[in-house]
């Protein structure tokens, strides 16, 4: 049951933006069609008088509708009840259980089982295996961890990576949702870009996002998670700081704010994902998972609220000045992220996770 249970969350976190893909392709010409029909006309010209604002409130509606439908059919879908939920379920059996996982909940024989197996692919494809690590451990096996155990992993026995992952979370939270939920208002009110138009504008932003962590992401590795992370957070910020300037003078069009841009998201990707990275594997083994959903929830309330919020509210004053300000401020969480990462942060690269947090489950 523990095994299926697993592949249930896979496929859930698999589905679940899957199906937000799916309905963005969807929604966008079901909603031409909608506003183009004779009798939603008179609702259409009223959202068009909003302010933006009272706009950005209206987003409020596909998320009650919708959020709480996605999870249910995520699941219908990932255990079964669909072709796709039988693909996904088949893909997930390729893949070996955590050993570590394995040892934790006293199941020695198969966490032993899926490290030969990795020894023997290891050695078929290089023809050795590399040395063994010094570090020993030693485990007490358990079935869970309560959540008090993780509330006091998380905040008592380590309050300063507390500190550093919510400095982490809230800066990329509140400069991806307030960029991204707000720059088709800002193109159409300050570039007067059509509605049908906003698309390509917004493209950029997906290809720097996907392409920044695989060009970036190997020196997380090489020179180090503690460097690569105050470097593409502050990059990040300074990009954004310059742009923003630019923009309050006047000295930018549509094509040249969304290149500024999307230079931003080339280093505010590998920065967010090593956010989660670093919430992943700086606190005990047990919690990990807890740790991301924590401050991920903590993050997305700090910046993922407040950001579209108040850049509404800046747009919807109408000057340039007030949006820069929000830019600013924006930029000041990623600069002042950066030096957290570089005051507190850790080396964790090319370290086992019990060496960065020892687990709950640790008999030493």
């Amino acid at each position: 049951m523990k095994r299926i249970g697993n592949l249930i969350v896979f496929a859930i976190a698999i589905v679940y933006f899957l199906l937000d893909a799916i309905f963005a392709t969807i929604a966008i010409p079901l909603s031409r069609w909608i506003a183009a029909h004779w009798a939603l006309a008179r609702i259409h010209r009223w959202v068009l008088s909003l302010r933006p604002y009272p706009t950005l409130l209206l987003f409020v509606i596909p998320l009650i509708v919708l959020e709480p439908a996605k999870p249910v059919a995520a699941y219908l879908v990932g255990t079964g009840h669909a072709v796709l939920g039988l693909g996904i379920l088949a893909l997930r059996g390729f893949l070996p259980e955590s050993p570590r996982w394995l040892m934790i909940h006293g199941r020695e024989a198969e966490a032993d089982k899926v490290v030969r197996q990795i020894e023997d692919r290891v050695k078929e494809s290089t023809g050795s295996l590399p040395p063994i690590p010094p570090e020993r451990f030693r485990f007490r096996p358990r079935e869970h961890a309560g959540l008090g155990e993780v509330a006091a992993a998380l905040f008592r026995a380590y309050p300063r990576r507390a500190v550093l992952g919510l400095a982490l979370m809230g800066a990329q939270a509140f400069l991806y949702n307030a960029i991204f939920f707000t720059y088709a208002l800002v193109l159409g009110r300050f570039f007067q870009v059509p509605p049908g138009e906003v698309g390509l504008y917004l493209l950029p932003f997906s290809i720097t996002n996907a392409v920044g962590p695989m060009l970036l992401g190997p020196l997380f590795d090489t020179w180090g998670r503690k460097p690569m992370i105050a470097a593409t957070y502050a990059i990040s910020g300074l990009v954004l700081l310059a742009g923003g300037w630019m923009f309050a003078q006047g000295q930018l069009n549509a094509m040249t704010l969304t290149a500024v841009f999307s230079v931003v998201f080339f280093f505010a990707s590998p920065a967010a994902s090593a956010a989660y990275l670093t919430v992943g594997e700086s606190f005990p083994l047990e919690t990990r998972a807890m740790a991301i959903a924590i401050f991920y929830a903590l993050g997305t309330a700090v910046g993922g609220v407040a950001g579209p919020l108040v850049f509404g509210h800046l747009i919807g004053a109408g000057g340039r000045d007030p949006l820069f300000h929000g830019y600013l401020f924006a930029a000041a969480l990623m600069i002042g992220a950066a030096l957290v990462e570089l005051a507190i942060g850790i080396k964790s690269e090319r370290r086992s996770l019990e060496s960065v947090a020892a687990p709950l489950a640790s008999a030493e």
